[in-house]
């Protein structure tokens, strides 16, 4: 037999994709329950997402699809100024078929239940709307209603007054009979329904109700058909400057489109910014669950280094692992989210002007499945990176050989591109790159922090634990620092969910309050506005009668301005807006409390021919351009009067008084056209009652506003939002939780062999416990501290900021907050480690190895 030699070199052997198939598949047999907490991390973002980006492409379609109900018309003009003889020729050349509506906000007296109430009147005169139909009760009342002396009345106010069809309501001097009740107008949402209800009237009895006086502000609406509607919006642009000079704003299918999607862009971006917030966390999840995955598997990753396998090869094995992982948790979020966008239109309903048609947008499935595999692959990097450098030698030296060595450029490149993914995302949903850098700088800030605070931790620990203490505390607290410790990951997991949490949480509470009044027993609740000047005296008779105080009486004279500076509208192109709108201003002798002067000084009274010294808001004028000893030229209603703005004063709008951006001296408007404000305070709903009875009665011009009942319409608008808020918040809160459980769920088997080995030398299961609780409530309180102090100084920076409000975090609820993270952690922790210490040592080792 010829000696056969033995080759100097081993062959080089090919593997298949399919064999990396069936091991990525036979390892993950063991661990499968372990990788469905990667999955929920990221499942609930994913589902979030989805959601919202359906339900923007839903409502994108259903609103470029009912535009034209929403108009209502090929062609809305509207002033709230008078239609001069010029702009009256163009608007009778205009369409084929014409209407005219005039808005304005009046009291309406219920003959058969005797109550009042404050609507928004609308008086109309043809055939509109042209798209579309005024909806009501009966059917096709809406058609009809101009013909007599009828009118069409929210049906919502008829149930509140328990008023049916048939029935008469006084508008003004007149008496007009309800027609019908009216469920819908064209383009109203069930909010605006609910605070300005709304009264149609024919359009040719409303001079003789006399209900327009000196100062009334009417909203005048003209709505046009074309035949032909193609040159419509360029017949717009030509004619842009002439109809901004006459004080006219116009509306076409086209523009109301791009409006209200516009409208509804601030809506999608914090659904969709919630929905990232929690995909963030989730990030944060798959990072730490990755991390104690790898670390888990090194033996046998080195094993199969030892019989050959290269190192390229187990990190595929490893990535396509994770791949299909991703795509499982993608999955399950696309299929959750596309039934979550099912709810979103209930959440919103109130606030969508169109009905919406839900159905599965494909683009929304894509891109969630797209964001699961990015997320999945890219946060995961950084861990199986480390795979590539296993040296067979760790199969035997797995406590002493250090993975890797010098810093791998890959792994940096990888932290490169999961930062600018962050900072990308974010940019699509803010669409602004000063709030992207923001965000994510506060994110890399948090980050750091919690590295830092983890190294301080375990330097901390280290360095002053006594010597002389406990063995179980010594025991807990030394597991901290010691080698193969999960130290620094948990906490910066904790620690990241704690702060977002609790800055969900305290964001919530801010966006709450901030639409708040006071209802103290010294303060107004309720307005009586548009008094003319010979009816004043009578109005405080009356008030008086009924024993009720005068709060709060002003003048209110209605002008606009005419220069800026020596410059006009056309000439001062950067600033037509201070030009635009009429201006509701008053005068006075003295400030007011809720006024403060920040610039300049207060002058009260000026005598004839002296410079007059005006008061501007200090928003105000900042938004009209305008500083001290700016000249302002003012058309008072025909009359002209130069002023000079000798101050500028801080305005708590907030405070339950009449206040205003304008303030003239006493000694100047005192002859002008003017009405009055009266402010009172009314202590029971039955008096109100009566009271607002006998003004509408007396005083039919003059509106009344029910502070009282505007409380309670906040109320339940706020509680709608919030109901939005915490649906959408509540993605986050969970995914943070899940997050805070898995972090620590997957940290258990560095524990276990230790565990093992004190069960081994005769600890007792109740040691153990007490051991591996103290390492998991002092590591639960210190990252939960620490996300706690972020998300407050996150919070009053939102606040101060962006919010404008002040914050100042709810001692209990932050309490409750801390209590419940660090609870988690220890339950968690110490039920995980209670699962091993049911059984033999001999059986957990055997198992594990």
């Amino acid at each position: 037999m010829k000696n056969q030699l033995m080759p100097n070199h081993i062959p080089q052997q090919s593997i298949s994709f399919l064999w990396l198939f069936k091991m990525a598949w036979r390892d993950s047999r063991k661990n499968r329950s372990r990788l469905l907490l990667f999955i929920s991390s990221i499942v609930l973002g994913i589902a979030a997402l989805v959601a919202v980006y359906s339900f923007k492409d839903n409502l994108q379609r259903d609103i470029d699809a009912q535009a034209k109900e929403l108009t209502g018309a090929d062609l809305v003009l509207d002033s709230r100024k008078g239609v001069s003889k010029a702009m009256q020729k163009v608007i009778d050349s205009l369409g084929n078929e014409r209407s005219q509506e005039k808005t304005f906000a009046s009291m309406i007296y219920f003959e058969n239940g005797g109550g009042s109430r404050l609507v928004q009147m609308k008086a109309l005169e043809g055939n509109y709307p042209y798209y579309g139909s005024i909806e009501t009760n009966p059917i096709s009342v809406a058609n009809h209603f101009q013909e007599g002396r009828t009118a069409l009345v929210d049906q919502t106010l008829m149930l509140q007054f328990n008023t049916k069809v048939g029935d008469s309501v006084q508008i003004g001097d007149l008496k007009f009979k309800i027609l019908g009740s009216l469920i819908k107008a064209p383009g109203q949402n069930g909010i605006a329904a609910s605070v300005a209800p709304i009264v149609y009237l024919p359009l040719k009895y409303l001079e003789k109700t006399n209900l327009i006086k000196t100062g009334s502000r009417i909203n005048n609406k003209f709505y046009f058909r074309y035949d032909d509607p193609s040159g419509v919006d360029e017949w717009v642009k030509k004619n842009e400057v002439k109809l901004e000079k006459e004080g006219f704003d116009a509306d076409t299918v086209e523009s109301r489109k791009e409006q209200t999607g516009r409208s509804f862009k601030d809506v999608n971006r914090f659904l969709a910014l919630s929905g990232f917030i929690a995909l963030l966390l989730g990030c944060v999840g798959v990072g730490s669950a990755i991390h104690v995955y790898i670390q888990e598997k090194l033996s046998a990753i080195a094993t199969l280094r030892c019989l050959g396998l290269k190192s390229r090869h187990a990190f595929l094995i490893y990535l396509i692992q994770i791949f299909f992982i991703g795509l499982i948790a993608a999955t399950i979020g696309v299929i959750l989210g596309t039934g979550i966008q099912f709810l979103l239109p209930l959440v919103l309903k109130d606030f969508l002007p169109v009905e919406i048609t839900m159905q599965v947008s494909w683009s929304a499935v894509g891109q969630g499945l797209l964001l699961g595999l990015i997320i999945s692959v890219l946060f995961a990097l950084p861990s199986l990176l480390s795979v590539r450098k296993i040296s067979p030698l760790n199969a035997i030296r797995l406590s002493f050989e250090k993975i890797g060595g010098k810093t791998d450029p890959l792994t940096w490149l990888v932290y490169l591109l999961m930062a600018a993914f962050v900072v990308g995302f974010t940019h699509l949903q803010m669409k602004n790159w000063t709030q992207t850098l923001a965000f994510t700088i506060s994110i890399g800030v948090a980050f750091i922090l919690l590295i830092v605070l983890s190294k301080l931790l375990m330097f901390l620990v280290k360095t002053l634990l006594p010597k002389s203490s406990n063995y179980l505390w010594r025991q807990g607290f030394a597991n901290l620092y010691r080698p193969n410790n999960q130290t620094l990951m948990l906490t910066v997991s904790i620690g990241l969910s704690t702060t977002f949490i609790c800055t969900l949480f305290f964001v919530q509470g801010i966006l709450m309050s901030r639409v708040t009044l006071s209802s103290g027993s010294n303060q107004p609740n309720m307005v009586m506005f548009d008094i003319q000047k010979t009816q004043k005296e009578r109005i405080d008779s009356l008030t008086k009668a009924f024993k009720l105080p005068l709060m709060n009486q002003v003048p209110v004279i209605t002008m606009r301005i005419e220069e800026i500076n020596g410059k006009k509208a056309n000439a001062d192109t950067n600033n037509r807006r201070a030009y635009r709108n009429e201006i509701r201003a008053t005068y006075q002798d003295s400030l007011t409390a809720a006024e403060k002067i920040v610039k300049g000084k207060w002058i009260g009274k000026v005598k004839p021919k002296e410079t007059i010294y005006i008061s501007l808001d200090q928003r105000y004028a900042d938004q009209i351009n305008v500083g001290l000893d700016d000249k302002i030229l003012f058309n008072v209603q025909g009359m002209m009067i130069s002023t000079v703005v000798g101050s500028l004063r801080e305005v708590n709008w907030s405070r339950m008084q009449t206040n205003f951006r304008i303030v003239f001296p006493a000694g100047v408007l005192e002859e002008a056209p003017q009405f009055h404000v009266l402010m009172t305070r009314v202590p029971t709903s039955e008096l109100s009652a009566k009271f607002q009875g006998e003004v509408v009665k007396n005083f039919p011009n003059v509106s009344v506003i029910d502070l009282d009942l505007i409380l309670k319409l906040l109320d339940e608008i706020l509680s709608k939002i919030g109901f939005v808020i915490q649906f959408m918040a509540g993605f986050s809160m969970v995914t943070g939780w899940i997050v805070l459980v898995s972090a620590v769920l997957t940290s258990k088997n560095q524990r276990l062999k230790e565990s093992i080995l004190l069960r081994t030398i005769g600890a007792s299961k109740k040691q153990i416990l007490a051991i591996n609780a103290i390492e998991y409530f002092f590591l639960g309180a210190f990252a939960a501290g620490a996300g706690l102090i972020l998300a407050i100084g996150g919070s009053w920076a939102l606040a101060k900021f962006s919010f404008d409000a002040n914050f100042i975090p709810p001692f209990w609820a932050t309490l409750g907050l801390f209590g419940s993270v660090v609870f988690i952690v220890v339950i968690t922790g110490v039920l995980s480690t209670r699962s091993i210490l049911n059984q033999p040592p001999l059986k957990i080792l055997r198992s594990e190895g």
